[in-house]
């Protein structure tokens, strides 16, 4: 649950991003200008999808509908960033469904470990009525779900030895983004999980505030973390997807047609993502590889089996059981 401090300081964000004249702008020809945030890099492929959907925008409507997009974080954290959209200080955000768990609770279905199988089990419940279910429920907060980006299998790597058991683990502080479930998901596994955001996790790793994190292959050798952390280690024990989210306030703003294409735009984004996607995550695997880091398998069952407690925990919960149990049936 949101606590009273994160929400005071989600207004307040919001408030201040709203009084940035570049932000919720008009442009001088009288078009609507969209304003998008991403925590990712110029050319990671969501940042590369919505830049995508903002030049079909454009055209569409002869320049009448643009979007401005704000990536690298430069307007704050994902947490941030979903305060900021809720209450309409910008228009759209991606975040890593980790970071909505909270909020908005069928999210967690999505982010329990060994949900899913591959990249493509994922994709196929994505696809299909399990993401449209997600994608409704953002409405209750003030959000409109757009579109659900897969982002590979996340993994552990850190600067001290290959995981290959969960007790490899023992001791290891690791990264993880502020979501319960992952949380509790590596203390089961042995380690000290350790908030942290995206940004610091890299300075965290070379002053060994930490010593290793979680995350998918791409964001891996997009943040440099791999000059910090020599062993990656295949453990596969999320597909956590990102989510692609609007203000709900100015979705409801704009027209009948211009709010319908953009829904379908959106939609339209995700095989275009995930194109981008294989292929980047192809390069940044040869890249790590090539930079000498160390990649191994990990004892899969093992893994497996101390994960256990912690879905027998989410199983209890009618709501997400259900959506684990049609995710499952996909498998």
């Amino acid at each position: 649950m949101t606590s009273r401090r994160s929400f005071i300081a989600g207004v307040g964000a919001a408030c201040a991003a709203a009084a940035l004249p570049s932000l919720r702008a008009v442009a001088d020809d009288g078009a609507r200008v969209l304003t998008a945030t991403d925590v990712h890099v110029k050319d990671y492929p969501t940042v590369q999808a919505v830049q995508w959907i903002g030049e079909q925008l454009e055209r569409e409507t002869g320049g009448r509908l643009r979007l401005r997009q704000y990536h690298s974080g430069q307007l704050g954290r994902e947490a941030e960033s979903i305060d900021m959209a809720r209450f309409g200080a910008i228009d759209i955000t991606r975040v890593y469904s980790g970071a909505l768990n909270n909020a908005f609770p069928l999210t967690q279905a999505l982010c329990l470990p060994y949900v899913f199988e591959s990249v493509a089990h994922c994709r196929r419940a994505l696809d299909g009525d399990v993401g449209t279910e997600v994608l409704r429920s953002f409405q209750s907060r003030g959000l409109v779900g757009l579109a659900i980006y897969d982002s590979g299998a996340r993994c552990f790597y850190n600067s001290k030895h290959p995981i290959v058991q969960p007790g490899d683990l023992h001791g290891l502080k690791i990264r993880v983004a502020s979501s319960d479930i992952f949380i509790k998901l590596i203390r089961l596994l042995g380690a000290n999980p350790t908030p942290m955001s995206l940004g610091e996790t890299f300075s965290g790793m070379e002053t060994h505030m930490i010593d290793g994190a979680e995350n998918n292959m791409r964001s891996f050798q997009s943040s440099r973390h791999f000059e910090a952390a020599r062993y990656w280690s295949q453990s596969q024990h999320s597909y956590a997807p990102d989510v692609l989210v609007m203000s709900r306030a100015t979705i409801e703003a704009l027209s009948p047609a211009d709010r319908e294409l953009v829904l379908h735009t959106a939609r339209a984004s995700v095989p275009v993502m995930r194109e981008l996607w294989d292929e980047s995550e192809a390069t940044a695997r040869k890249t790590v590889l090539d930079h000498g880091i160390q990649a191994n398998d990990v004892d899969m069952p093992a893994f497996r089996k101390a994960a256990q407690p912690l879905l027998d925990e989410y199983h209890r919960r009618p709501e997400i059981e259900a959506l684990y149990r049609r995710i499952r049936d996909l498998a």
